[in-house]
């Protein structure tokens, strides 16, 4: 039996959205529009912190660290998700299912690590500002951004072994766009149970300990926020935290309806339109929202398309003057 699963079966059928084929070419459409402005817009940032160097705060590493996390993520499930869409290939090997994985899960768990931390800096510059630069200097800031990739890294190979261990005898037919956790477990002829359990005690952990933490984040947040005299800042501070706090809550939520209920079994129609909101929606909205909500990023943005434009019309002259 511990080589049925490289014998008996050495590849699955991903069958994607097949009951929305007629909305095949459409939803390759939105997806490819989606994935690309999500490479685009955190580029973007990346090359916007790296060259700024009004953006050095701990807050826009932080942000840089999230925006290579999410182009990362997305890359693992959209491209393959895309090629299904377009009948390129809905078949995947058994190894390349099992990296798919590692990297899912890697990716997940650091995310969920990172804007933890993310709230957690944000806890830091609020309700203790006097303490913060020494708190939460640029170096403390890069080995806590490491320490969450390293988290990741290492809560990717649990599931991934465990799941590896498991007997596949057929069908191989996985009714999901990308190769998760519960579509696998389901095609196991041996017992799931003990994965079951480790994925639940694991999702607890990162899943719902992260999202607690944030939320004590913002609720001490929104507490000092209601100490501030000024109503326009108050209005500015809440709508900030209530964006962060939206798109963080759907990021959150969406992972834990799938992941964190061991008695509760989704359609697959149903999974796959959650598991949407967090491989494809969220990696597109959690940059964007931290960074277009920032004063300091949208001034650094402008200046630079100013130096851009100022740039152009100079060797648009110079051209003339030839």
């Amino acid at each position: 039996m511990g080589t049925q699963n490289a014998t008996s079966i050495t590849e699955f059928q991903l069958l994607g959205f097949r009951s929305l084929l007629e909305w095949q070419a459409l939803l390759f459409a939105v997806f490819l529009s989606i994935y690309l402005l999500t490479i685009t817009g955190n580029m973007v940032i990346i090359a916007m912190v790296s060259q700024d160097l009004r953006l050095q705060a701990p807050m826009f590493i932080f942000l840089k660290h999230l925006s290579l996390l999410e182009i990362l993520y997305t890359s693992t499930i959209v491209p393959r998700l895309l090629a299904n869409l377009a009948s390129w290939g809905h078949a995947i090997s058994f190894s390349a299912c099992m990296v798919q994985l590692y990297f899912f899960v890697f990716f997940g768990a650091t995310e969920c690590f990172l804007l933890a931390a993310m709230a957690y800096d944000r806890y830091l510059a609020i309700c203790s500002p006097l303490r913060y630069s020494s708190l939460m200097s640029a170096d403390a800031c890069t080995r806590l951004a490491a320490l969450c990739w390293l988290a990741g890294m290492g809560t990717g190979f649990l599931p991934s072994l465990t799941i590896c261990t498991l007997d596949f005898c057929g069908p191989n037919q996985i009714d999901h766009f990308f190769c998760d956790l519960p579509p696998l477990m389901q095609l196991s002829c041996s017992s799931v149970y003990s994965t079951e359990l480790l994925i639940f005690v694991l999702s607890v952990a990162v899943l719902c300990v992260c999202f607690f933490l944030m939320l004590a984040s913002y609720i001490s947040i929104v507490t000092s926020i209601l100490r501030v005299p000024s109503a326009a800042g108050r209005t500015k501070a809440f709508s900030t935290c209530g964006s962060h706090l939206a798109v963080v809550t759907i990021y959150y939520g969406t992972m834990i309806s799938v992941y964190v209920r061991p008695d509760v079994h989704l359609s697959p129609e149903a999974n796959k339109v959650i598991s949407v909101f967090y491989t494809v929606v969220t990696p597109l909205l959690n940059p964007v929202i931290y960074s277009l909500r920032n004063r300091d990023f949208k001034r650094a943005v402008r200046t630079a398309m100013r130096r851009q434009c100022s740039s152009h019309r100079v060797r648009v002259k110079g051209g003339v003057l030839i």
